[in-house]
């Protein structure tokens, strides 16, 4: 759920955590335009019958795919100060790939914000704890610290 602060109260936010986000499915279609984008056709990614004989025992999701789920999810998280005119990715601080999606399995995000700051007025920078967490698994698909400017008017 998008959720909207004042700039005065943003530094309370710190500390913040949404809901988790909805699931989203990871379809063997999904991961195939996956590779097809990124040129990583990596046979553990696209071809079902040589990923039956891993230790996976089916294709798994990218790395990579997982991590840009994040832009798809934080339109269901966001914390947007008003007057918001325009956002950048920033970059991250720490991405950790724990577990592998396999084929069909669901995630969403579970966000956290661990920081903000501001150093010219208007600008705004979040560093935002993000859990992509896989149904059913104990361990995460990824962890990532991700850095991103809102610019306010």
């Amino acid at each position: 759920m998008v959720t909207f602060v004042d700039k005065e109260q943003v530094f309370d936010k710190i500390g913040y955590e949404s809901e988790p986000t909805a699931w989203f499915t990871v379809t063997q279609e999904t991961i195939n335009k996956f590779a097809d984008c990124t040129l990583d056709h990596q046979f553990i990614h696209v071809d079902p019958e040589k990923a039956k004989a891993t230790p996976f025992g089916s294709t798994i999701a990218h790395g990579f795919l997982s991590l840009s789920m994040l832009s798809h999810f934080a339109e269901e998280y966001s914390l947007i100060i008003n007057g918001f005119y325009m956002g950048v990715n920033y970059g991250f601080d720490k991405v950790r790939f724990l577990a592998p999606v396999k084929v069909d399995k669901r995630i969403r995000a579970v966000p956290k914000i661990l920081d903000i700051s501001s150093n010219k007025p208007g600008q705004y920078l979040f560093k935002t704890q993000v859990t992509i967490e896989i149904e059913g698994e104990d361990k995460p698909a990824c962890v990532a610290e991700w850095l991103s400017m809102q610019m306010v008017a």
